[in-house]
């Protein structure tokens, strides 16, 4: 009897533990909680209306950024769609990459997982990181370069959002 509870508590706490595990980064549940997180920081939301980059939505009524970890070749890409609500940068949608993109507003991000990390924890900002080619991208260049104290905030969002990157994203 005591060794059938000892393996039921000890399953219990697995599946307890698998519960509360982190998404895998860059999936469309990471994505989800990044949009969430992007919502509570104030310098995304706040600074990215301000210099006018959330109206440069092209008249759809948001901006899309997709990013991907580009050592997991096979795996989807995951956007943040970024609209303009009531003068705050609102991250409406983090999901599966759905959206057609427009190099006049919206943008494509992508680096290693080792480069994300790096990144997320603040080792470097956003210019070292695309001066060195850690970090590419795609999209409308004096704008991203206009704004690059929100998009440091970005790339550090990356590392508050705890995500595995042991495995690649599923399809």
């Amino acid at each position: 009897m005591k060794k059938a509870r000892k393996a039921l508590a000890v399953a219990l706490l697995a599946a307890a533990g698998a519960a509360h595990a982190a998404p895998v980064m860059m999936s469309p549940e990471w994505a989800k909680e990044m949009c969430e997180a992007w919502n509570r920081d104030a310098t995304l939301t706040g600074k990215l209306v301000e210099s006018g980059w959330a109206r440069n939505d092209l008249g759809r009524g948001y901006k899309v950024m997709q990013i991907h970890r580009s050592d997991c070749k096979d795996s989807p890409r995951v956007e943040l769609r970024v609209a303009d609500k009531g003068g705050k940068a609102v991250c409406v949608y983090g999901g599966r990459a759905e959206s057609k993109l427009d190099s006049a507003a919206d943008y494509a991000m992508w680096a290693t997982s080792e480069h994300w990390r790096e990144m997320g924890m603040g080792m470097y900002g956003p210019m070292r990181a695309m001066m060195f080619g850690r970090l590419k991208f795609d999209g409308p260049y004096g704008e991203a370069m206009s704004n690059m104290g929100p998009f440091e905030s970005f790339l550090l969002l990356v590392g508050k959002v705890p995500g595995e990157t042991a495995a690649c994203p599923g399809k």
